[in-house]
């Protein structure tokens, strides 16, 4: 199961402050954001003024028995209406096109900035974690701005005019709502920080799920194989379960909030209702005049019942936005220098290792390559063997700047790797990986993959060179047929030829091969090992090797074993010099490793 790192479980003091970062992906939406301010406020007033009105039809209408003032006080109330109802539905459009906005901003965003992190940032933190912030928590954002934050300030408004309006309509009633407001207040204070923690906590539990759910989707087949249905269903379930409790704890704290904000806010209007009435009968305000502030008193209550329930929301819209902060201020641990330098053009591939130490920061005690020196040359074939675990992958790694060395440095064409930017170095490298990786498209899009420009007959012609096109052009859509999630239509070698044609596409001076035929039938690898062959020409190759062909084929052979060198040179050669690679080679390459081979290399 994928884990969180240290950054992303650091301990949390999240307010509602923490939506003012989101500030900066509204700035470029100025206009919007002032015409719905604007909307609100008019939307705002109109219900403020619809309480004036009422006083009006009450004092001027009905007590004054003047059918005309009344008939004249209802159309203006009518008036009112009309135009509270064209200011909201015009503040909803906006409001919910900046949240639809934003959201959209930000996910791009973020997508954007954790590609460019370094791998091991996502297997310390775990893919499906992060994939859950970029879509259930944008899409959390999309859903509070868009509706739940308009409602929370436009009855923050709401109830700081019905305050006004209280006041002036009533000074001596006002003082009575004044001093039951605290009242109020503390259940949204004591109940808003336990729904806070609560809703973070859910978040963190629903990524969990979708984490889960992933990894054991992802890997369906090694379910099943195992039978393993069951099992997983049961863990699924914890998981889901835990989500529900924690979200069920969250929505009771809530109900809490409410239901405690409701009964004293009525209760309080209950208290101002019996003392305006005695106000009335005593003739020291009149009945339009209660009937007004009554209005305000309920318009009060009922913006303070609604800020109640969506505080919940801006809690966890701030807790979505720290999550999705969290990764836009991860800073890439493998990054371009200020000033970059330029490789060499057209460059040559030659690779040097200088006394390179390297280790994983889960395993510091043991380094996975240590004081490794070696030089590749120019358009020179190089194997490399040894035991699982000798450091090979992690060689590769290093070239393609996944990581840095901790001592030691590693050059291409006499520039130092740290000097370059890092997109600059990847593009003139070529993998082709052991389990190829396949995109969900055609054919056609898989390969353009290496180089997005390339033309239709660059593309056809890497898929010939890869000896794709005898299958491809057999598919229902030819180079446009779908290959499914992974390229699953395919069969392996398949797999591997569109890989391989992805590499030739590319073009790279120097190309990294993880055996990209250890796991193949003998006629997939006749086929893809002639697509490689094809590919290797004339570039600087470093191969990591299980195969005897591949060994055979190389100029030269190092021998890694526990991240360090041991040797260097022909098949012939180390045969002969290297206790180790002679063992190798009879455990992997079997008895025709032996003597007889030697003898029938070309120069032995």
């Amino acid at each position: 199961m994928a884990k969180d790192s240290d950054l992303l479980q650091r301990p949390k003091g999240r307010h509602l402050e923490d939506l003012k970062h989101l500030l900066r992906f509204l700035a470029p939406y100025r206009r919007q954001v002032l015409t719905a301010a604007v909307l609100l406020i008019i939307a705002a007033g109109s219900v403020l003024a619809i309480g004036q009105g009422l006083r009006l039809v009450i004092d001027q209408g009905f007590l004054a028995g003047d059918p005309a003032a009344l008939d004249r006080m209802l159309l203006l109330v009518l008036g009112i209406i009309l135009i509270m109802a064209t200011a909201s539905a015009l503040r909803f459009y906006y409001v919910s096109w900046i949240g639809e906005r934003v959201a959209a901003d930000l996910r791009q965003a973020v997508y954007s900035h954790v590609l460019r992190l370094e791998p091991s940032f996502f297997e310390d933190n775990g893919v499906g974690e992060i994939q859950s912030r970029i879509t259930t928590d944008t899409t959390l954002l999309q859903s509070i701005l868009g509706s739940s934050f308009s409602i929370a300030v436009r009855n923050g408004l709401l109830l700081i005019g019905a305050l006004i309006m209280l006041f002036v309509t009533s000074p001596r009633l006002t003082a009575l709502v004044l001093i039951g407001l605290p009242l109020v207040m503390v259940p949204i204070l004591v109940y808003g920080r336990r729904v806070r923690r609560l809703s973070r906590d859910s978040q963190q539990k629903v990524a969990d799920v979708g984490s889960y759910a992933g990894e054991s989707l992802h890997a369906i087949q090694t379910v099943q194989a195992f039978g393993h249905e069951e099992s997983d269903r049961q863990r699924f379930a914890g998981h889901v379960e835990a989500a529900f409790s924690t979200a069920r704890r969250r929505i009771l704290q809530r109900a809490l909030l409410t239901g405690a904000v409701l009964l004293l806010v009525f209760t309080a209007v209950g208290v101002i209702l019996w003392q305006g009435g005695h106000d009335v009968l005593a003739g020291r305000m009149s009945a339009g005049e209660l009937s007004a502030f009554v209005f305000y008193a309920v318009l009060a209550a009922g913006a303070t019942g609604a800020i109640s329930e969506v505080i919940g929301d801006l809690y966890r819209a701030a807790g979505a936005t720290e999550r999705l902060l969290e990764l836009l201020v991860t800073e890439p641990k493998i990054k371009a220098p200020e000033t970059p330098r330029q490789l060499p053009v057209p460059a040559s591939g030659r690779v040097t290792l200088d006394t390179v130490h390297f280790h994983y920061a889960s395993r510091p005690e043991l380094p996975a390559l240590d004081n490794v020196s070696l030089e590749l040359r120019a358009g020179e074939r190089m194997a490399l063997v040894g035991p699982s675990g000798a450091g090979k992958s992690t060689l590769l790694a290093l070239l393609l700047r996944f990581h840095d060395p901790q001592s030691g440095r590693i050059q291409l064409d006499g520039i130092d790797l740290r000097e370059l930017d890092p997109i600059a170095l990847r593009e003139r490298i070529g993998l082709v990986s052991q389990e190829p990786v396949l995109f969900t498209g055609s054919a056609r899009e898989n390969i353009r993959y290496g180089r997005p420009s390339a033309t239709d007959a660059e593309v056809l012609a890497a898929a010939d060179a890869a000896r794709c096109t005898e299958f491809l052009e057999h598919l229902a859509q030819g180079f446009d047929t779908p290959l499914g999630s992974g390229g699953i239509r395919l069969s392996g070698g398949q797999r591997q030829r569109i890989a391989i044609a992805r590499a030739i596409l590319r073009n790279p001076r120097l190309l990294l091969l993880d055996e990209a035929t250890s796991s193949l039938d003998a006629e997939s690898e006749q086929q893809v090992q002639q697509a490689l062959e094809k590919l290797m020409q004339d570039r600087t190759s470093l191969v990591i090797a299980h195969r005897l062909a591949t060994v055979v084929a190389a100029d030269r052979i190092a021998v890694l074993d526990q991240g360090r060198l041991q040797a260097v040179g022909s098949h012939a050669e180390l045969l002969r010099s290297s206790p180790l690679y002679a063992r190798l080679a009879r455990l992997q390459f079997g008895a025709s490793a032996g003597p007889g081979v030697v003898r029938d290399l070309p120069g032995a």
